[in-house]
């Protein structure tokens, strides 16, 4: 096995296992832990949840399969009953604090079919494929991202990159605030 094949097959495992972690996390909550707000100021762990999984999805369906996001296509939206559909990136935590389920298990089916769409995806991937340049650098209000940090200014982004920073660090940072939350309703860590 190649060192490229290497670094590719460690790749996909730990975004698999990440997810997995994201599975365990809503696996044991209920619609009012997943909505609990702490107080002002603070976002609920509803907008950690669908921050990250709709990045995941936006990801993983625009940027390796072409298709529109899961979200957008299975009207998911409506589905979930979200008070606020939006990413969440742009909005400031005021806007975003509102942000709540109406429907729990709606909501875990669309995250098993963000997961699922992504276990298929990383089946393949491969090198050359992770090196295909899809944006030629980042726009002036994300150069102060964590993705803008590793690729440096005005440096294209790969496929590598929207893996590496998109989904795989995107999902690590969301899952410690989830585990954060999930302390603060009375639930248990993801790994220990």
């Amino acid at each position: 096995m190649s060192d490229a094949d290497i670094f590719v097959q460690s790749l996909a495992n730990r975004i698999r296992a990440m997810n997995i972690i994201w599975e365990r996390a809503i696996s044991d909550m209920t619609l009012e832990q997943v909505n609990h707000h702490e107080r002002e100021g603070v976002l609920p762990i509803a907008f950690s949840f669908s921050h990250y999984m709709r990045a995941q999805d936006q990801s993983i369906s625009v940027v390796f399969r072409k298709e529109p996001p899961l979200w957008i296509s299975g009207g998911w939206a409506a589905k979930v009953g979200v008070s606020v559909d939006t990413l969440g990136r742009e909005e400031t935590v005021e806007e975003m604090q509102h942000l709540k389920f109406a429907d729990l298990d709606a909501w875990k089916a669309y995250q098993s079919e963000v997961i699922a769409r992504t276990s298929a995806t990383l089946e393949t991937i491969d090198a050359p494929m992770l090196a295909e340049v899809v944006m030629a650098q980042l726009p002036p209000n994300m150069q102060n991202i964590f993705c803008g940090i590793v690729v440096g200014p005005g440096n294209p982004i790969r496929k590598l990159e929207v893996l590496e920073c998109f989904v795989y660090q995107h999902g690590l940072r969301h899952m410690g605030e989830i585990e954060h939350g999930r302390a603060l309703v009375g639930l248990r860590g993801m790994t220990s």
